[in-house]
């Protein structure tokens, strides 16, 4: 099994979250996708404060399944600069990490 790994990224709207979410489990490059309620982002940018309201996604994906997830995010993100951290999940239910790895298999 490959080490399972939590990415984090933001985006303006939740059309916008469902779109990218669909096609990163569709394409086998996360297992999951939780699209969170709408928070408040506050942000410098450009040198200007910015706020804006925003969709956070949770992906479950892998290591292996990262380089890809990764540059499917950036291309179909509407940012020029989007949000993509990862973070490593050290522990949970081995069957879950388990079905992670098996849907994130090419």
């Amino acid at each position: 099994m490959t080490e399972p790994l939590l990415v984090i990224t933001t985006l303006p709207d939740g059309e916008s979250g469902e779109h990218l979410a669909g096609q990163l489990v569709e394409r086998g490059l996360a297992a999951c996708v939780n699209i969170g309620a709408a928070v408040t982002s506050v942000y410098r940018w450009h040198g200007r404060l910015e706020r804006g309201r925003e969709v956070m996604l949770t992906i479950k994906t892998t290591r292996a399944a990262y380089p890809a997830l990764e540059r499917a995010i950036v291309d179909g993100h509407p940012y020029e600069l989007p949000e993509v951290i990862a973070v490593p999940i050290t522990a949970g239910l081995d069957d879950y990490l388990q079905w992670i790895d098996a849907c994130t298999k090419s």
